[in-house]
C-alpha cells in the first residue's frame, strides 16, 4: 500500500509534533495498539482503571493528543481512550476507509470489543462525529450515550463558500508555502487563533495526502433506527457544518436526541471556553 505521507522526512516532522503535543499535556498515560480488520489502531489511555469508559475521537487531519487537550478534565471521572483515527496524520495505520459504507462502524466496534469495555460513552468532534454515528448504525449495543461536537454526517454547508474560504487558501499554501494562507484558512475554521494548529497543519498540508472526498449525510431512515441518547453541539458560524441547520435536521430525524446546544459565537473549531462547556455537559455538571 502506498503511504499517505509524501516523504519519510515529512512523516517524522508530523509525528514529532504529535509527540510534542502529548508531552506538553503533562499527563500520565499508556499506549495500546489494537489490531482490527482495517489495520493497527493506536490508542492513548489515561484516567483510573475503575472509572467508566469514554472514547474520544478527533476530527480530520488530527490526532489523539489534540482530542485529549480539547477535553483535559475527562480523566478525572472517566477512563479515557483517545483514538488515532485510521488514515489520518497520526500513529495508526494508513488504511483509508469509505464514508459510504459501514467500515468505520465496524472498525470502532472492533476496538471496543478488543478493549473489553461496555456501557461506553463516545465523544467526537467534526469527522469524529461521523465515526460515532457510523458506530451506532453498525452496532450500538455497547454504547451508553454519545456527544457530537460540530459533527460531520448530519448536514453540509454551502460548497461554494467552503471552496473560496477554506479549500482555496489551503491549496494556495500547498503551492506557495506561504504561511499567510494557512492563517487565512484557520481564521475561517477556528474560533480562536491556535499556534500549535498553525505548526501542525502546515506540516500536514505539505506532507500528507488528505482525503477530499465529499462528506455524505446520514439518511433519515438510518437516524430513526438509532436508540442511543445523543447530545448534539452545533456551532452557529460553522462554514463546514452549519449549527442552526444541523440542529433543525437533527431534531427531525433523531428520535434519541437527548439534548442540543447551539454555540452562538463559535466557528467550526470551538474556543477553549466553549470546549469547557462541552466538557461540563459530558461530566454532567
Amino acid at each position: 500500500m502506498e503511504s499517505l505521507y509524501k516523504s519519510e522526512k515529512g512523516k517524522r516532522e508530523i509525528l514529532n509534533l504529535y509527540d510534542e503535543k502529548l508531552k506538553e499535556l503533562n499527563i500520565e498515560y499508556q499506549y495500546e495498539t489494537v489490531d482490527t480488520s482495517y489495520g493497527k489502531t493506536n490508542i492513548i489511555i489515561t484516567g483510573e482503571t475503575d472509572n467508566p469508559p469514554i472514547i474520544i475521537i478527533h476530527g480530520s487531519n488530527g490526532c489523539a493528543p489534540i482530542a485529549l487537550e480539547t477535553y483535559p478534565n475527562l480523566s478525572k471521572s472517566f477512563r479515557v481512550y483517545a483514538v488515532d483515527v485510521l488514515a489520518q496524520p497520526n500513529k495508526s495505520s494508513e488504511t483509508r476507509l469509505s464514508m459510504k459504507n459501514d467500515s468505520y462502524g465496524q472498525w470502532m466496534n472492533e476496538i471496543i470489543n478488543s478493549l473489553g469495555i461496555e456501557d461506553v460513552t463516545l465523544a467526537g468532534f467534526s469527522f469524529g462525529g461521523l465515526v460515532i454515528l457510523k458506530t451506532l448504525e453498525f452496532d450500538e449495543s455497547k454504547i451508553k450515550e454519545v456527544y457530537l461536537s460540530a459533527p460531520a454526517y448530519i448536514v453540509n454547508g454551502n460548497p461554494i463558500k467552503a471552496l473560496f474560504k477554506i479549500f482555496i487558501p489551503m491549496k494556495r499554501f500547498m503551492k506557495t508555502n506561504k504561511i499567510k494562507f494557512v492563517e487565512k484558512f484557520l481564521t475561517e475554521v477556528f474560533t480562536n487563533r491556535d499556534e500549535f494548529a498553525i505548526k501542525y497543519l502546515s506540516k500536514v498540508f505539505l506532507n500528507f495526502n488528505m482525503d477530499f472526498t465529499p462528506v455524505p449525510t446520514i439518511s433519515g431512515l438510518k437516524a430513526k433506527k438509532i436508540k442511543t441518547p445523543i447530545t448534539l453541539i452545533g456551532a452557529k458560524n460553522d462554514i463546514l457544518f452549519p449549527g442552526t441547520k444541523m440542529i433543525k435536521r437533527a431534531c427531525n430525524i433523531f428520535p434519541s436526541l437527548k439534548n442540543h446546544l447551539l454555540l452562538e459565537d463559535s466557528k467550526h473549531v470551538q474556543s477553549e471556553k466553549d470546549n469547557l462547556v462541552i466538557e461540563n455537559l459530558i461530566l454532567n455538571k
